[in-house]
């Protein structure tokens, strides 16, 4: 059972936590819009990565949604607050939305770092095995996150190894396209995009751990808030920072669409 459904919550952190829902599925419609538009002034070698951005988007904005229609059965306001009814909310949705968007989004950093060939193959594999691994190995353990048992411990530490051979081959990736950008644009901004990744997916833990770090109601609004910032910024910031890394080498390549598209948004001369 989700350490959510243990209290009772003000009106006020009801509806921000209701909120947060609301604001990190808004943000999420606006990239898929995004990446739609954009995706004509990318060259064919990198597009995929815009609709894979599309269906990360759509993906998670179902799994908000649920996660919203969830915590507003689970409580109901009696007058002074907001009590539980007696369904449960769960954390369930976002391990499952998970198991969907972590290969799509390190797919697209291999199509962005134009590996290609065996060494796509290959590392492809190597990144949905640990990302899978990493996730499913974090679900089992929050299933014991009230009691902050053995298995909610033992599971997480896993999970954690897992999650270090993913970031690990994630360098790996980024090291090579750095090496092989044409410009140090682009190289600076595959830097931004390690960066990103480094604090976006590190910070995930915070979140697993908070039912022991603080088992409050303030702890519950807090772990919202860092699932809300956390999935902003590794998949809505790091979607936009792919398709301009990819709009920029485009443009190095000589693709037409995408040299007019750096122009029309160059600052102009003075």
């Amino acid at each position: 059972m989700s350490f959510e459904n243990l209290f009772g919550y003000t009106a006020t952190q009801f509806e921000i936590v209701l909120g947060v829902f609301t604001l990190t599925a808004a943000v999420f419609a606006a990239v898929l819009v995004y990446s739609l538009a954009t995706a004509g002034s990318i060259a064919p070698r990198y597009r995929l990565t815009s609709y894979l951005t599309g269906v990360v988007m759509v993906s998670a904005v179902i799994e908000l949604g649920l996660l919203a229609l969830r915590w507003n059965g689970a409580f109901a306001w009696d007058g002074t607050a907001y009590t539980a009814t007696g369904a449960l909310f769960s954390n369930g949705f976002r391990y499952m939305n998970w198991s969907i968007d972590v290969p799509v989004l390190l797919t697209q950093l291999l199509i962005v770092a134009g590996i290609t060939g065996a060494a796509f193959r290959k590392r492809w594999a190597s990144f949905v095995i640990a990302g899978l691994a990493m996730i499913w190995t974090g679900y089992a353990g929050q299933f014991d996150e009230v009691n902050g048992g053995a298995a909610f411990w033992v599971w997480g530490a896993i999970s954690t190894v897992f999650y270090l051979w993913l970031l690990y081959i994630a360098w790996q990736t980024i090291r090579d396209a750095k090496a092989a950008a044409p410009n140090p644009v682009i190289r600076r901004l595959f830097g931004a995009v390690w960066i990103l990744f480094l604090v976006s997916w590190t910070i995930y833990p915070l979140a697993y751990l908070m039912p022991q770090i603080s088992a409050t109601v303030g702890g519950v609004v807090s772990r919202n808030l860092i699932y809300s910032f956390a999935d902003i910024a590794s998949k809505a910031v790091y979607g936009i920072l792919l398709a301009v890394i990819a709009q920029k080498l485009s443009a190095a390549r000589g693709y037409q669409p995408a040299i007019e598209a750096e122009e029309a948004f160059a600052e102009p001369a003075r």
